[in-house]
């Protein structure tokens, strides 16, 4: 009796070993099952290796494939509003714009403070991703990112290209053929750094690619490891 009732007191009282520890682990591998299950919903298994497949017979080199994230970037370029619209331009849509932006900063204001914000942070404040002077090589690229709806990031030893599957939510079996919206090779294609997701062109401009998601990342683990040692075909076990 003794023994059933210090096993039902738990791991303070000599119960289970493994304890708060136990938990946390367990807690952290639902998230990461979530997270994947999260990650193949919104990209269905398959595109990557259509996108790689379509590269390689172009290109004739090892490819790496990446999945890009969030293409609402915040823009660091002379001539360009911080959305990366061009300034003078479109002042009738932006006048509007900027009068709901203020009306829905608000209420997210007032949302985070009820809810025990410290800092109220900025709603509608895009990150910084694209730098560089006015008429930056980087816009040639990230200009095309707009209209793109499966944007992906191909990467070989000599050449850099934009590729949109359309929608990865549908069976790949269903979608249009990868296309090739941008491209560029060396000496023209910009320095790739994957450490710093950062593309590097002559003229200063950068653009900090955003990946989507811990799926792209584990990806990039496999090709890539410190400083920025990249391995084209796969990083030796």
């Amino acid at each position: 009796m003794v023994r059933q009732e210090r096993d039902r007191r738990g791991p303070e009282s000599g119960g289970h070993p493994e304890g708060p520890r136990h938990l946390t682990d367990r807690a952290a591998g639902l998230q990461d099952r979530a997270e994947r299950w999260a990650a193949d919903a919104q990209v269905r298994p398959g595109f990557r290796e259509r996108v790689e497949g379509f590269l390689r017979d172009q290109w004739h080199e090892p490819v790496i494939v990446l999945r890009l994230g969030d293409t609402d970037l915040g823009f660091g370029v002379p001539g360009r509003r911080h959305d990366g619209t061009v300034a003078g331009k479109r002042l009738v849509r932006r006048f509007f714009w900027n009068i709901a932006r203020g009306i829905g900063g608000a209420v997210m204001y007032v949302f985070f403070l009820a809810n025990g914000g410290g800092e109220a942070g900025r709603p509608f404040q895009r990150e910084i991703r694209v730098a560089g002077p006015a008429d930056a090589q980087a816009l040639d690229l990230v200009d095309r990112l707009r209209a793109v709806r499966g944007p992906w990031l191909a990467f070989s030893p000599t050449a850099v290209a934009l590729v949109d599957t359309g929608s990865t939510y549908v069976d790949p079996a269903d979608a249009p053929a990868p296309r090739i919206l941008w491209q560029a090779r060396v000496p023209q294609a910009p320095e790739v750094g994957f450490r710093k997701r950062t593309l590097t062109w002559p003229d200063g401009s950068s653009f900090r690619f955003p990946l989507h998601g811990r799926t792209e990342d584990q990806h990039l683990r496999k090709f890539v490891e410190p400083p920025d040692v990249v391995h084209w075909n796969g990083r030796p076990e």
